[in-house]
């Protein structure tokens, strides 16, 4: 089945998780501004209602505007109920925006935060997957599903092993549902941004570091500096709808490192051993000391909270 035309989104209903900001707010906000009727879910209610409100006041549609954690699989049966109900049918577009991160060595790391990793960044989006797709499938009209990976969803950052457990992890998912819902009419865009400019380079937890250092903040300085903003990464999200494209790059730099990998991987992997190099070398001063651990056996710590990653 070919899936139906996405480019105009006038009265297309579109579903969005993370809209409280970040690359999230952006993408409703600019699918609203071309006509999209929106449906919006985030773990911060207040941050939540602002943006429905903002959407609003400039003419948007927001027809459901409900706070859920996605990691909480009944709470994302419950938004669904309600947004089918508001809709009185299923999505046209189903974004899977929201995330968390926290980054750092092996020896650094706690059990929560690879746990809290997995939990958010893919099983959040399998869940909204579950309670959202099977309906698109039964309306018959086709659709597209968006999962916004990360760079740590291709490339071997250096920190990024517990991130990229769950980035890596909803790539697999989406390789496979881009054939799976083919059949269907309903696409897939598997989105990988590089450095964005959200309240994430404020909020990462950047996991045995003095993030109070000098060289700490010269590394967050750089990030910056090369971060591209949430409404560019809005449209080129969009975009990738539009197109029907399945892999978005929304970084110049992840796309020659992406291109890079695959045409040569013995330059891939010296590119990655110098830049696993110059980040240790660049926060060698501000690491502190590893936490002790928990005996086996013992409860893990508590989950972080989710958020909006993006």
């Amino acid at each position: 089945m070919k899936r139906p035309g996405l480019s105009d989104l006038t009265g297309r209903r579109i579903f969005v998780t993370g809209a409280a900001g970040g690359i999230g707010r952006a993408t409703a906000a600019l699918a609203a501004d071309r006509g999209a009727e929106l449906f919006l879910t985030d773990l911060d209610g207040d941050r939540l209602d602002a943006t429905a409100a903002r959407i609003r006041a400039r003419g948007g549609t927001v027809r459901y505007a409900g706070a859920a954690d996605i990691a909480d699989l009944d709470a994302v049966r419950a938004v669904a109920d309600g947004v089918h109900a508001a809709a009185d049918g299923p999505m046209d577009v189903v974004m899977n925006i929201a995330g968390i991160s926290a980054w750092g060595t092996v020896e650094h790391l706690e059990h929560r935060h690879w746990r809290a990793m997995v939990e958010v960044n893919l099983m959040g989006p399998v869940h909204v997957i579950e309670a959202f797709v099977p309906p698109m499938i039964a309306g018959g009209r086709g659709g597209h599903l968006v999962n916004v990976s990360s760079a740590a969803g291709l490339l071997g950052l250096p920190w990024h092993a517990a991130y990229s457990a769950g980035k890596f992890g909803l790539r697999g998912v989406s390789e496979v549902l881009r054939f799976d819902l083919r059949r269907h009419g309903i696409g897939v865009s598997l989105v990988c941004p590089g450095a964005v400019d959200t309240p994430l380079t404020e909020t990462v937890e950047i996991v045995g570091v003095d993030k109070g250092s000098k060289a700490f903040k010269r590394l967050q300085a750089g990030f910056r500096r090369q971060a591209e903003a949430p409404e560019a990464v809005a449209g080129m999200i969009l975009k990738g709808v539009a197109r029907n494209r399945y892999l978005v790059h929304t970084s110049g730099r992840v796309r020659a490192a992406h291109g890079l990998q695959r045409a040569a991987p013995p330059l891939y992997a010296l590119a990655m051993r110098a830049m696993n190099s110059a980040t240790h070398r660049l926060l060698r001063r501000a690491v502190l000391a590893p936490p002790e651990r928990t005996a086996p056996g013992g409860d893990p710590s508590p989950r972080l909270d989710g958020g909006d990653a993006r």
